[in-house]
């Protein structure tokens, strides 16, 4: 199902932002690229659909080759209900999930897979302990699944332009896991 990417970008307006209502979609995990399938013994504790930015740095690449590239900086998203509900928020660094309860967990990176082109990655995160008491405690893995756009600039990145920084629109559904 395609959906429409909203531009929300700053945090006063992330509340303001609604998401057009969406139909639910399970997601089997056989249907998911084996690599960011959740381990079995786990269950769906949330949907949410993130809508945000994320924010690219032009930097010279870390193998001294002399080479520039779009480095990710950092996401910030307004997590919703398949209906538009505002749920909390994502954002980073660290890779963080905000419940509006004030409860929150950061996580690592198991494994990622293609989504297309123009698409960030699938992805499949551990998380850690949640900090805080709320929708967040439990959450044992996340999938990001359904991306559309958030891929670094097109723009070349060279000496001219270090340091430059380009937001680009994203959408993906995340999917919270709690163990059985």
């Amino acid at each position: 199902m395609i959906r429409p990417v909203l531009a929300c970008t700053a945090l006063a307006t992330l509340a303001a932002c609604a998401s057009p209502p969406l139909a639910l979609r399970a997601y089997d995990q056989g249907s998911l690229p084996q690599a960011v399938q959740v381990p079995a013994a786990h269950r769906v504790a949330m949907e949410t659909v993130g809508t945000g930015t994320i924010t690219y740095e032009c930097r010279a690449k870390a193998d001294a080759s002399g080479a520039h590239e779009w480095f990710f900086v950092g996401p910030d998203a307004r997590l919703a209900d398949r209906g538009g509900r505002l749920l909390g928020r994502y954002y980073g660094p660290p890779a963080t999930w905000e419940s509006i309860d004030g409860s929150r967990v950061t996580a690592t990176q198991v494994a990622v897979s293609p989504a297309g082109t123009g698409n960030i990655p699938l992805q499949l995160v551990k998380a850690n302990p949640a900090m805080g008491q709320g929708a967040m405690a439990g959450v044992t893995y996340i999938q990001r699944v359904a991306t559309q756009g958030g891929v670094a600039p097109a723009m070349p990145c060279s000496a001219s332009n270090l340091g430059a920084r380009q937001v680009v629109q994203y959408q993906a559904d995340y999917i919270l896991y709690k163990a059985m």
